[in-house]
């Protein structure tokens, strides 16, 4: 398939968020840890996957993939406490009924107290309201997304070292990957978001730079079923435009880029604000082209937006009603533009 464009990031699916990809010309949704998805004994289950699915194919949607499964059944997996064997039993039982239900594509990440930022509105082109993270402020203003929902409630109790981090990763991958495999679900790793070598919150990040996601990719043994969910804002972050070729350049020709989150930042770690899509250490349009001619041919989704005038909030608000916004209508035009204008398919 070629290059396409999905709505991403989709936390509460409903009515007016299948309206709104039908007005955008889009086909296709891509669900992240959405609410009407419930969690039945620490499994999405099959006939709540059916149901989901069943949803958006009476919409007329396409439903691209999954992310991120509740940190209720997964963050025992990350800090590697007692419990995550049987969270990792829980995790393979949710790979196969994805499977049963025709859903080829989780994604994931390994961040034990989840993406932070230190001011949730900072002040973007024209004011809009973005966010934006600085390791300085960090001792002070703390992680202002720390009510989102995919932060674990359960405190660190002793701090977790990188070392610690990678032994908990490969231990993940050994249980889960030949599962995966076996079933034809593909397991799409986040980068770590901000990409601080420094710990927050009391844990180390391992997913920085270009070089720890060559490092993931190798631990994975070659496993069909390791791919990155490209997030290209947090690559931007570790070091800009030449950052996100490293990857792409990396990962694209294997086959191993399995989607894209498209945003962007200005700045680099340790600090940066979000932006507008050509208003960030980008240019979109080169990024798109190199990820065609390095041989990628999956979709994109919007991701983090600013919020523009009228717009209920930044995406630390996971409501519809923040989510179908002009922020994120500017973003996903934009894209559609840069596809169009590349002679590229631009359609789910």
């Amino acid at each position: 398939m070629a290059i396409r464009l999905s709505l991403g990031h989709v936390d509460e699916y409903d009515d007016d968020v299948a309206i709104f990809a039908h007005q955008l010309g889009l086909a296709s949704v891509q669900l992240h840890n959405p609410s009407n998805l419930p969690l039945t004994d620490g499994v999405w289950s099959v006939p709540d996957l059916q149901a989901i699915v069943d949803r958006c194919t009476a919409d007329g949607l396409r439903i691209e993939g999954l992310e991120n499964v509740p940190a209720s059944a997964f963050w025992k997996i990350q800090r590697g406490v007692p419990g995550r064997d049987e969270q990792i039993e829980n995790y393979q039982a949710t790979i196969r009924n994805m499977a049963a239900v025709g859903l080829d594509l989780l994604g994931y990440n390994f961040l034990v107290t989840y993406v932070w930022r230190t001011r949730m509105r900072a002040a973007g082109r024209g004011g809009a309201v973005a966010t934006a993270f600085d390791l300085a402020e960090v001792p002070v203003r703390g992680n202002e997304l720390a009510t989102y929902k995919l932060t674990p409630d359960q405190p660190l109790t002793e701090p977790i070292s990188a070392d610690q981090l990678w032994d908990n990763y490969q231990y993940f991958l050994d249980a889960v990957l030949p599962v995966a495999e076996q079933v034809g679900v593909r397991l799409a790793l986040h980068p770590d978001d901000p990409p601080v070598d420094e710990p927050l919150g009391g844990a180390a990040r391992i997913f920085t730079s270009p070089a720890a996601i060559a490092e993931g990719y190798r631990r994975a043994g070659d496993s069909p079923a390791w791919g990155l969910n490209f997030c290209i804002g947090t690559v931007s972050e570790m070091g800009g435009q030449a950052a996100v070729e490293e990857v792409i350049d990396l990962l694209a020709p294997a086959g191993r880029i399995f989607y894209c989150h498209f945003r962007d930042v200005l700045g680099t770690v340790p600090a940066f604000t979000e932006t507008f899509l050509g208003g960030g250490n980008l240019d979109p349009a080169a990024v798109v082209r190199r990820l065609h001619e390095r041989g990628f041919d999956g979709f994109l989704i919007d991701d983090h937006v600013p919020a523009m005038i009228g717009d209920v909030d930044t995406w630390g608000d996971t409501s519809s009603r923040a989510y179908i916004s002009r922020g994120r209508a500017h973003a996903i035009g934009y894209l559609q533009g840069v596809l169009n204008g590349l002679g590229l398919d631009g359609k789910a």
